[in-house]
């Protein structure tokens, strides 16, 4: 109980004790806590008035100095916040800007929108990578220019599940021999409905021209669109420091700027990218062994991406991220990181050997052998599993063979119906064991 003005004097307290009351008063200043333990004579420390003026300030002088200190680990922690958020949104931002968006696509397929096909399923989503061949720029040293103009080198139409338990990646030639509706150029002049090679669309009429070819010929509704250039394909393999491929003889190519020796090595952005689009030095010279390279490839890619631990790991997602957004333009729906992290988050859980890729059903072209057509009804079946969201299978050409005379041999017509498998492979495929 401490003492007040209006508070009746103790009888038995001395002149002294006036002067401990004034010594609380001090103490209440300093600490008021403190001040009522001393100023109402139940201090053990002696007689009351002895000493009491000094030692209350020698006892206060850490617990000030910790209360400063404290001010000062708040004042650096909520510092350090604001740095490491500030960063955190500059990097967001920066990553952000990066994506191109293309308006022109999207306000093109508008303008076709009656004639486009419907979405079967819900959750499943078709989108349409398109790796461009623009020769500007700082892509001009890998090939001619096709003047003001650029074709589709790779298309490869990518279908996600609905339960994003699988993820099927099927290229289509860029010689395959198909029907391209009438488009509008650049300047906006439409071009003639016609029969001629596929990546022709790309050149026609851009990107939206190309979408309405792929959904003409299978009936898949394209949801998204990515277009990829040349750079940013090598500046993925470097973020992720290379991929590994076994060669079975050297390749020297100086058309794909390439030159690799036999055996068991790690390619980076500049080599992987003259390996997937070499076409004379490696193989039989077709596009279709090019495909299938390119898609063992990418797959190898998804493998150290999944594998590689990056998608858990800031310092090493970054780089990838970096890289992957500088070369893309995609449309309004995927323009931005969140969209792009969306559609990221959702592949996850999808295991690898469930990153299946595959080719189109195709041949020579019966007029044309350098040129391709579709296998009947082969690529109609195969378009509509992936319409309806049904699951498909892949195998290596030769396997696929064998399969085939073992199922031509069997008479068993009560067995269920299998999966239908086609050529193929997937992203948890070695590439030293191919």
């Amino acid at each position: 109980m401490t003492e007040s003005a209006g508070t009746p004097a103790d009888p038995d307290r001395s002149a002294a004790d006036q002067d401990g009351h004034n010594d609380e008063s001090q103490d209440r200043d300093e600490s008021q806590g403190e001040g009522r333990s001393r100023g109402d004579g139940s201090s053990q420390d002696g007689p009351e008035g002895e000493g009491r003026s000094e030692e209350p300030l020698d006892s206060d002088v850490p617990a000030k100095r910790r209360h400063r200190w404290l001010r000062w680990a708040a004042l650096a922690t909520s510092l350090f916040v604001l740095v490491a958020a500030g960063g955190g949104w500059w990097l967001y931002r920066k990553l952000d800007s990066n994506i191109r968006t293309d308006t022109s696509a999207a306000a093109e397929l508008r303008v076709y929108e009656k004639e486009r096909p419907v979405s079967v399923v819900h959750d499943a989503e078709n989108i349409l990578l398109i790796g461009s061949d623009s020769r500007s720029g700082d892509n001009r040293k890998y090939g001619r220019s096709y003047g003001s103009s650029q074709r589709s080198d790779t298309t490869i139409l990518l279908h996600l599940a609905a339960d994003r338990k699988s993820a099927t990646a099927m290229s289509i030639p860029r010689d395959l021999m198909t029907e391209i509706p009438s488009c509008h150029q650049a300047d906006g002049k439409p071009t003639r409905k016609q029969f001629a090679q596929f990546n022709w669309a790309f050149q026609f009429g851009g990107t939206a021209c190309t979408i309405r070819t792929v959904e003409r010929m299978t009936g898949i509704r394209i949801d998204h669109h990515m277009v990829v250039d040349f750079n940013g394909f090598k500046d993925m393999v470097d973020a992720v420091h290379g991929v590994e491929i076994c060669l079975k003889e050297p390749i020297d190519d100086s058309d794909a700027h390439l030159k690799l020796r036999a055996g068991r090595q790690k390619l980076d952005g500049e080599e992987a990218l003259g390996y997937v689009r070499a076409r004379k030095s490696i193989g039989n010279g077709s596009d279709t062994d090019r495909m299938e390279r390119q898609q063992r490839f990418l797959g190898a890619l998804v493998n150290k991406v999944q594998s590689n631990g990056v998608l858990l790991n800031p310092t090493r997602l970054y780089p990838v991220l970096d890289a992957a957004t500088k070369s893309l333009t995609t449309d309004p729906g995927l323009d931005s990181l969140k969209d792009l992290y969306e559609l990221v988050r959702g592949m996850r859980s999808v295991p690898t050997k469930k990153v299946q890729f595959l080719t189109v059903p195709r041949q020579p072209y019966v007029v044309d052998p350098n040129r391709d057509e579709l296998v009947q009804p082969e690529a109609d079946k195969l378009f509509k599993r992936l319409r309806d969201d049904a699951p498909v299978a892949v195998v290596p050409a030769d396997e696929l063979k064998r399969k085939k005379g073992e199922n031509s041999d069997s008479a068993d017509s009560t067995s269920p119906t299998p999966t239908p498998t086609y050529s193929g492979s997937n992203a948890a495929t070695d590439l030293c064991e191919q």
